[in-house]
């Protein structure tokens, strides 16, 4: 079963587009996951809680985020190699 990565991002922001991009690229046949994009401008309650932190990376919601502003790729590693 693949990965689900969860992206929290908003439209405007190029370095919710860099990190969505540094993901994907480390997407393999090997590694699959999946990968949802929500805009935290859409709801109230996420603008609360990641305002200026975007775009912030999950793989587990009940988990610590994995990394915000820029990918850390050896966090993504280690998450898709456990898989």
């Amino acid at each position: 079963m693949p990965v689900h990565f969860t992206l929290y991002s908003r439209s405007w922001c190029h370095l919710c587009e860099d990190m969505l991009a540094a993901l994907e690229k480390l997407r393999t046949p090997e590694h699959p996951f999946t990968v949802e994009v929500i805009d935290v401008d859409a709801d109230p309650a996420l603008v609360a809680r990641f305002d200026e932190l975007v775009p912030v990376l999950f793989a587990d919601l009940d988990q610590p985020e994995l990394c915000h502003y820029f990918l850390d790729e050896a966090a993504v590693t280690a998450v898709l190699r456990a898989s």
